[in-house]
């Protein structure tokens, strides 16, 4: 059972990067899933199986990204300290989904060349904000309380996201860009905190 799960990975890993490599290319409007399968050396049902639509397959990491941080306040005593701590860990540990490296402006230009990722993203941030909400309803924040509170959190964590996107289209160097996300990080889990108090 383990060397089929690990096929699918495998599998799924190829389709993924086949895709990446595409997208960074040509621009995610002008691939086709076919074109994806092909590089990929399997049919377009498989990736469809893998991948349900096009967007999947350029936002391959999305349900990770969804939900660290409902994760990260689920249960928590203080939900701006779990979220503090996430976000901290992460720039710590250099987690890419932050987008901290040199070819992310790449990804960015792939982005913003592109409507449907545009809207994908969106939908994605709205996603992660009743997840959000959902985990502090769960760890037993009053209803309303728990989506002005969830709105707090992902906001503060889309506006370091967004400043970690400008400053690398800027051309900032990730070191720097980590050492002045992390300043403004604290100062913005402090204002968070002391609202949600």
């Amino acid at each position: 059972m383990a060397l089929r799960a690990e096929k699918k990975a495998a599998t799924r890993t190829a389709i993924a990067d086949a895709a990446t490599g595409l997208f960074m290319e040509r621009g995610f409007d002008r691939v086709t899933v076919a074109e994806v399968a092909e590089a990929a050396r399997v049919s377009v049902n498989t990736a469809f199986n893998y991948f349900p639509t096009k967007e999947d397959l350029f936002l391959d990491r999305q349900d990770d990204v969804v939900s660290r941080l409902a994760n990260a306040v689920r249960g928590a005593p203080d939900p701006a300290a779990a979220a503090r701590a996430l976000f901290l860990g992460e720039l710590d540990r250099d987690e890419p989904t932050l987008g901290l490296h040199p070819d992310a402006p790449k990804f960015w230009k792939v982005v913003d060349d592109s409507p449907a990722l545009q809207a994908r993203l969106r939908l994605l941030g709205e996603t992660a904000e009743r997840a959000v909400a959902a985990a502090l309803i769960e760890s037993g924040r009053p209803e309303p309380d728990a989506w002005w509170a969830a709105a707090i959190l992902t906001g503060v964590d889309r506006a370091l996201h967004a400043h970690i996107r400008r400053l690398m289209l800027a051309g900032e160097e990730p070191a720097a860009a980590r050492a002045a996300i992390r300043d403004i990080a604290e100062r913005a889990f402090a204002a968070a905190a002391r609202a949600l108090s």
